[in-house]
């Protein structure tokens, strides 16, 4: 059991509570009729329990791209109340009406901006996260970041359209609009899974085998002979002309993600042979 399952998660509950369900309802189930030993299952990118949307949940050697899957850019729906703050930036928060609305037309940033994370975030500080120390009252100041939005486009009066770096906050994008907050968020694509194609009641027959998930976002180099032997191994091997992260297979299937390295090579980061 090696894969993604792309999730359409509802509101109201925990990126966490989801992967509680696979791990129960899918893996588990599969475990017991195969008689195979535990199986890990995470996810690529938490969403908030008012969130809805794509949620891509890794199964068996798949967690071991977890970091290249969260790298990927998000695309999103937010719907946004203008005339009011939230202490959170979503309906979760204390709320305050202050009758101010922005100026038309609305500036929407795109390119390489700075943002801060909100208070009510998972960002870690000193080994807490930035929401459980907000929540006892203890005012935190998070250091100022840079995010990529690709895409910021108003698609009505209230709802907006935003394609962005993996770490971007939407919630801090809408709330930097003026006195607004995000009463809703739908994230409707990770890289080149979409919302279309999830699913909200997983079965096994929704996993996407390994490869053919990696293979969605990573250029695929196939080896023979001794290059393959090596790269089961983690030594390095010729680049081949790749100037990226590529996915290694051979004729059993994937061996490693590599990154090229100095020299003209690749070297083998992730390895999928143990």
């Amino acid at each position: 059991m090696d894969g993604l399952i792309l999730i359409d998660k509802p509101a109201g509950i925990t990126s966490h509570d989801v992967v509680a369900r696979v791990r129960r309802e899918v893996v588990g189930r599969e475990r017991s009729k195969k008689g195979v030993g535990k199986v890990r299952v995470g996810h690529a990118g938490t969403l908030d329990p008012f969130a809805t949307g794509l949620l891509v949940v890794l199964v068996g050697r798949a967690t071991r791209v977890q970091a290249h899957v969260m790298a990927l850019t998000k695309r999103y729906e937010a719907t946004a109340r203008f005339g009011f703050t939230s202490t959170t930036g979503d309906p979760e928060g204390e709320l305050t009406e202050t009758g101010r609305i922005p100026p038309e037309p609305l500036v929407l940033p795109t390119g390489a901006i700075m943002q801060r994370p909100p208070a009510y975030s998972a960002v870690h500080v000193d080994g807490k996260r930035a929401y459980d120390l907000a929540r006892k009252g203890i005012a935190v100041e998070l250091p100022e970041r840079e995010v990529q939005v690709h895409r910021f486009e108003r698609l009505a009066e209230d709802r907006f359209l935003i394609e962005c770096s993996a770490g971007t906050y939407v919630r801090t994008l809408i709330s930097e609009l003026g006195d607004a907050y995000c009463t809703a968020l739908r994230r409707t694509a990770i890289g080149p899974f979409d919302v279309a194609d999830a699913t909200s009641d997983p079965t096994p027959e929704d996993l996407i085998p390994l490869e053919e998930g990696l293979a969605r976002f990573l250029p695929v180099l196939e080896l023979t002979g001794e290059p393959a032997r090596r790269a089961a191994h983690g030594m390095p091997i010729a680049r081949q002309g790749n100037d990226a992260t590529v996915l290694l297979r051979d004729e059993h299937g994937p061996i490693a993600l590599a990154e090229p390295r100095p020299g003209g090579t690749l070297k083998p980061v992730v390895g999928f042979r143990s």
